[in-house]
């Protein structure tokens, strides 16, 4: 069951639209290509109470040797064995900002800094049990500056569970569970509040602790219009955990993308 990716902050597709991070080009009998374009209402931010609508652009090129390329998640490699799917990669993680930009961020985080995108490496494996599709998905984003409040490096983990709802005429409604967990560094980084952000933002501090960040539900809908040509719709719902809840700079533990795009492969 492929999702839509992920999109910045809560996800712009992710990150991203897609909340199963390891959706992962595998092995193709020949070469592939494919583009896609769309528009997505998300929060400005994890745990904003504040939207905007932002495009959706992307594209992939997956080799006949495992071999990809695409605008989620950058360069890697996939394979199955059966019921058994394992793929990895290296590409740029996700930013925040502190001031309305393009989408993304937003002014109410000024004085927080800018989270700058850096090199992400991960991995996922996957297991089909039939009626059941199983994943796991780590990352780690390499540190970016000697800024602890926003260059550390950080590790996430993201655990998921996938089914087919329905599938004929009308398309496909694939449904999944998925749970996000990260290390203290990833909650201090997106969640945390330090004395020095404190004392140039609104906000009081915070220190963040490693544990669950969000447990969410997706469902996405797809409908395809011809052999090359499908139109995807994400409805993403996303339930931020305490220790991230707790966060000064969070209005809104409840995070929802919405989202449709037009999907183009040849």
């Amino acid at each position: 069951m492929k999702s839509l990716k992920r999109c910045t902050t809560v996800a712009l597709w992710a990150g991203t639209l897609s909340l199963a991070t390891g959706s992962a080009a595998l092995h193709a009998e020949d070469w592939k290509y494919g583009v896609r374009g769309g528009v997505a209402s998300v929060p400005r931010y994890s745990g904003s109470d504040e939207r905007t609508v932002a495009p959706i652009f992307g594209g992939e090129i997956i080799s006949p040797y495992g071999l990809f390329l695409n605008t989620d998640q950058g360069l890697g490699w996939g394979h199955e064995w059966g019921d058994l799917s394992f793929s990895t990669w290296v590409g740029p993680s996700e930013e925040r900002r502190d001031k309305n930009h393009l989408g993304q961020g937003s002014k109410r985080l000024k004085g927080m800094g800018q989270i700058k995108s850096r090199a992400q490496f991960g991995a996922h494996l996957g297991y089909d049990l039939g009626p059941f599709e199983l994943g796991a998905t780590v990352t780690h984003a390499v540190k970016k500056n000697d800024n602890k409040d926003t260059g550390s490096a950080y590790s996430q983990l993201q655990l998921s569970i996938g089914t087919n709802l329905y599938e004929g005429r009308l398309g496909s409604l694939d449904a999944s569970l998925n749970s996000l967990f990260g290390n203290a560094d990833y909650m201090q980084t997106w969640y945390g509040v330090s004395g020095t952000q404190a004392a140039n933002s609104r906000f009081s501090a915070y220190r963040a602790k490693g544990g669950l960040v969000s447990n969410g539900l997706d469902l996405e809908w797809t409908l395809p219009l011809n052999e090359q040509t499908k139109l995807s719709t994400l409805l993403s719902l996303q339930y931020l955990g305490k220790e991230a809840g707790d966060s000064p700079i969070v209005d809104r533990r409840m995070q929802t993308v919405l989202g449709t795009q037009l999907e183009y492969s040849f």
